[in-house]
């Protein structure tokens, strides 16, 4: 049986999808719990919350955290994350493997739980924003695994759940495309291990850029 199945539209993630900033973002998150004398999350739990909202990310990563300061723990880890962005890059073979989708008649978009601001900065950075027909950050609208991002990327470019695929790499993305009735493809070179990706039984869950370029290439 041929188990290929074309998608117009297919959705990125960004931070640990498209983007290699999953591990500068945890360390931002220690560096700023530290500075303001909270318990400093561990790397897995601090990896753990990359993709969601600032709320939900913050009161899952620093529970002891009263909401008043949210404000300051956000203006602390901006700074140290802006100081390290410079050193940020596209994962190797990712701008072919866009081009390659575009070429064969593919919309593309992203849907991240950075806000506006930063996935403007990142964009114009890594030069690739022409290539996406819409986008969605976490400061408008609802944060994942809330489908919200997914229809209002449907709604605007006229697609339906059959027709579109999500790729990330966290269980927020996962959940995300679930919750709308939608396929996904998950990475397991970004925030979260591969046996959390698999417990939501994605389509597949690719180890690399080129293994995704690849399972594309087939299937999508």
């Amino acid at each position: 049986m041929d188990t290929r199945k074309r998608y117009p539209l297919i959705v990125f993630d960004w931070d640990g999808t498209l983007y290699d900033s999953a591990a500068v973002i945890a360390e931002c998150i220690q560096l700023a719990a530290r500075d303001m004398a909270l318990p400093v999350p561990d790397r897995r739990t601090a990896s753990h919350v990359i993709g969601l909202g600032l709320h939900d990310s913050l009161r899952h990563a620093l529970p002891t955290l009263p909401e008043a300061h949210y404000a300051e723990f956000l203006a602390l880890y901006r700074r140290y994350f802006i100081e390290r962005e410079d050193t940020l890059s596209l994962f190797p073979g990712v701008p072919e493997m866009l081009v390659g989708l575009r070429e064969r008649g593919h919309h593309l978009a992203v849907a991240t739980g950075k806000p506006r601001r930063g996935l403007e900065r990142a964009l114009a950075a890594s030069g690739i924003g022409a290539l996406f027909a819409a986008t969605r950050c976490g400061d408008e609208t609802r944060s994942k695994p809330h489908p919200a991002m997914l229809l209002e990327l449907m709604a605007e470019l006229a697609r339906d759940r059959s027709e579109l695929l999500m790729i990330g790499d966290t269980s927020h993305d996962l959940g995300m495309a679930r919750n709308a009735g939608v396929d996904a493809v998950a990475v397991a070179y970004g925030a979260h291990p591969p046996e959390t990706l698999n417990a939501l039984e994605p389509r597949a869950c690719v180890s690399s850029v080129m293994d995704l370029q690849l399972w594309l290439t087939t299937n999508a």
